[in-house]
């Protein structure tokens, strides 16, 4: 193949985009709502928690992680084929992601 060619242009359409920006935002959201009850305390008192290193630094971990997935969901794809991906993968990860979620909680 020669590197010189243009690869097809993709054609985005509108209800492709909607449904690949709504399921990814969406699949982010649970994965935000999934770490945040992971890296909870398990302690009840805040002296409690800073006795222990273990529930700091679970609670500060599971802390950057939600601010990361709450930033990328403002971060939209610029390639046009990765909102039909987006739709494809949407399709199979938000179930999967909200029978873990059941799980956990």
């Amino acid at each position: 193949m020669n590197t010189t060619e243009k690869s097809p242009e993709v054609i985005l359409t509108t209800p492709v985009w909607v449904a690949g920006v709504a399921l990814r935002a969406i699949f982010l959201i649970i994965l935000m709502v999934i770490t945040m009850r992971v890296s909870s305390p398990q302690v009840e008192h805040l002296r409690s928690l800073l006795e222990t290193p273990d529930e700091l630094i679970r609670v500060a971990l599971g802390f950057a992680v939600c601010v990361w997935l709450f930033i990328n969901l403002f971060i939209l794809p610029r390639d046009p084929g990765a909102y039909r991906i987006w739709l494809y993968l949407g399709l199979v990860l938000i179930p999967l992601s909200v029978l873990c979620a059941v799980v956990i909680w």
